[in-house]
């Protein structure tokens, strides 16, 4: 599945097969100091207003749990910060079954500040869902980085954006 063949919209992820397996990777950006953006990735108050929230050592090889809060269960997830390089380089895994490792790379591009978020899931996963959901998450990054509207409802969102990715609601 190459899910970001449509130019029409830039907020699109791309799966693509690698190597390792299956990538999921976004590219977005705003015109916001780096420093900002990196704030909204990392600091705890804001971190809770687009994912969720992080209990726990925040240095590289720490450990914690970060709970997503927008997925409706109260469980949180045990997490080990990989690596860390502000405000450039976020690398976190979560320490699960499912062992998921989200790269979050930071650059400075014409007056504009770029993430490239990056994961990538064994060989034969079907990324679809995975792709529409980071897809929500990131667009409640954005909002939070710009100060604009947060995505749609989950139902009224997957509507909209599911048939990008072949998912329909």
């Amino acid at each position: 599945m190459t899910a970001h063949d449509a130019p029409q919209d830039e907020r699109l992820g791309r799966v693509t097969e690698v190597p390792e397996g299956v990538q999921v990777q976004f590219r977005r950006s705003w015109p916001d100091p780096i420093e900002d953006v990196w704030a909204a990735l990392t600091e705890g108050d804001r971190t809770a207003r687009w994912i969720g929230t992080y209990e726990g050592e925040r240095r590289v090889g720490g450990s914690g749990t970060l709970t997503m809060t927008h997925e409706g269960q109260s469980a949180g997830e045990p997490m080990r910060i990989v690596e860390c390089d502000p405000p450039r380089r976020l690398v976190v895994q979560w320490e699960s079954e499912q062992a998921w490792r989200i790269q979050l790379d930071l650059a400075e591009e014409e007056g504009r500040t770029v993430l490239l978020f990056t994961q990538v899931f064994p060989p034969g996963t079907d990324a679809g869902d995975y792709v529409l959901g980071w897809h929500w998450y990131l667009d409640a990054f954005g909002a939070e980085v710009s100060g604009g509207p947060a995505p749609a409802a989950w139902d009224d969102f997957v509507a909209a954006t599911g048939p990008a990715y072949g998912r329909s609601s």
